[in-house]
């Protein structure tokens, strides 16, 4: 269990209670995991001015990146959360566990980038040539790749910050990817 208690409204900032209000008018409540970075006071404004700067990619094409690495990450709030969000934008479920797997056998493109954002994560940006060059050759740009290296950017504070805090997960619980394929 967590030593990290989930702050609430009350116990942040003033300029954190803003952004409180803001994000719970945007999304309907606090997740956990904003609310923890209002411990600090500014971590909760430069991560969401981070996460919402402009990028090439989609939604749906960020997406594919935070299930991919969020899997290799091991990060239990971020596969819960990110595989709601990613139902939400239109993969189905099937889909969401290939893309956790770091595939998509569904469509050619995001197939070059889940297996991008699988790859940069498990080398730690040591990216297999042959990977890139796939990403390329399935009509990616180079913009697309530096904005995927954000994206994993974004993802991994995310990820490394609920796996050293292990704040409560408040969001439908993802269950874990082998569990998954052994019952299908």
């Amino acid at each position: 269990m967590s030593s990290f208690k989930v702050p609430n409204r009350d116990e942040v900032s003033t300029t954190n209670q803003a952004i409180f209000d803001q994000v719970e008018k945007a999304v309907g409540f606090v997740p956990n995991i904003y609310a923890t970075m209002a411990k600090s006071e500014n971590a909760l404004k430069n991560f969401l001015d981070f996460a919402n700067a402009p990028s090439s990619l989609r939604t749906k094409e960020k997406e594919v990146i935070n299930l991919a690495v969020s899997e290799y990450n091991q990060c239990q709030y971020c596969l819960s959360a990110h595989t709601a969000i990613a139902g939400m934008n239109g993969f189905s479920s099937d889909q969401i566990l290939e893309l956790r797997a770091g595939t998509a056998s569904f469509d050619d493109k995001l197939n070059a980038l889940a297996q991008l954002a699988k790859n940069i994560s498990e080398n730690r940006g040591a990216t297999d040539q042959t990977v890139v060059d796939n990403f390329f050759d399935a009509g990616w740009s180079q913009e697309n790749l530096i904005d995927t290296i954000n994206q994993i950017g974004e993802i991994t504070i995310t990820n490394y910050l609920h796996r050293t805090t292990e704040v409560p997960v408040d969001f439908p619980i993802a269950q874990p990817l082998e569990l998954t394929t052994t019952l299908n």
